[in-house]
């Protein structure tokens, strides 16, 4: 399955302004990460992404800098407001604890196939989705 573009940010937590959320948007240029604000000491960011058409998902590939943990949860735009996002990733450890103290390899690459996917979340059963919270 051919990667599938992200449409648009729906919201997002904080953004540095040299480093903002569209930067997520440009597959092109990867070493333009997005950062949290300097002035943000809660530790976390978190982006609701919309993409262009829902597609089932086999496997996400995701750019690491400096993300100790990642939960990724999805959705349908065609769900009521208040029907919360399913988990697809269940927080998972993309840096040890000494490299994340450390500032050491804060920055690569993982995948994860289905088998890593929750499995409430197959798309034989729920469908596609259009939408994540990452």
């Amino acid at each position: 399955m051919a990667p599938v573009k992200i449409s648009h940010v729906v919201s997002f937590s904080s953004q540095d302004p040299r480093y903002p959320v569209e930067n997520l948007l440009n597959p092109d240029n990867p070493r333009r990460p997005w950062l949290s604000c300097p002035q943000d000491k809660s530790g976390q960011l978190k982006v609701e992404l919309q993409l262009e058409r829902a597609v089932p998902i086999g496997y996400i590939d995701v750019g690491n800098c400096g993300c100790a943990f990642l939960q990724i949860d999805v959705g349908r735009s065609s769900w009521p407001l208040d029907r919360p996002f399913v988990t697809l990733l269940p927080a998972t450890m993309l840096m040890s604890l000494t490299d994340s103290k450390q500032g050491k390899n804060r920055s690569g690459v993982r995948m994860f196939k289905d088998d890593a996917m929750a499995h409430a979340c197959n798309p034989s059963t729920l469908g596609d989705w259009g939408g994540w919270i990452i």
